[in-house]
């Protein structure tokens, strides 16, 4: 196991300096820098005072980690329809909204419209499969057309609608889940 490389992820991952975690764990930055280099190896104790700072226990620091492979089979799709506003969501993938994006599919008819997302941390995908469509962003209005995509970081009010006759196919990812 590469303990150096491991506790630099972690310390990147929380945003922290290589001074930062030696103050918080009253260590040189020095040491810091050679342990993280596998130059220097940490004490048990020295090495589970690191972990508190970075939020981690020891335990979890040395379980390998496991593969995350998850296949979205069409038995496992959850759709909602949304009449009314003329469109529907699937989830395509399960349980997705426990990870750092979820991706749908939207399906959005003549004159449909999804409904209003408010400003939110994070970032915004998507992919037209099929149709046309326009993303809202605020007031401002971006025509998307069948094989473009879209990407934006979410800090307006925003929401898609078709304003075509021949219904839109939307893959969308919100990273973190929002759907």
């Amino acid at each position: 196991m590469d303990i150096g490389y491991k506790i630099k992820q972690l310390r990147q991952k929380n945003a922290l300096t290589q001074e930062e975690l030696a103050i918080r764990c009253d260590l040189s930055p020095g040491f810091i820098s050679q342990m993280e280099r596998d130059l220097a190896s940490p004490s048990i104790s020295t090495l589970e005072a690191i972990l508190v700072a970075l939020g981690e226990t020891l335990q979890n620091f040395f379980t390998p980690e496991s593969e995350l492979v998850i296949i979205g089979r069409q038995r496992d799709v959850c759709k909602k329809v949304f009449d009314k506003q003329g469109y529907d969501i699937s989830w395509i993938v399960p349980n997705a909204q426990k990870f750092s994006m979820e991706p749908i599919l939207i399906h959005i008819k003549k004159d449909g419209k999804t409904r209003l997302e408010i400003p939110h941390e994070g970032e915004e995908f998507g992919y037209v499969v099929s149709g046309e469509v326009s993303l809202v962003l605020n007031e401002k209005e971006y025509e998307i057309k069948e094989k473009e995509s879209f990407y934006f970081m979410p800090y307006k009010d925003h929401y898609l609608v078709n304003k075509n006759k021949k219904t839109a196919e939307v893959l969308w990812v919100s990273c973190p889940p929002n759907f």
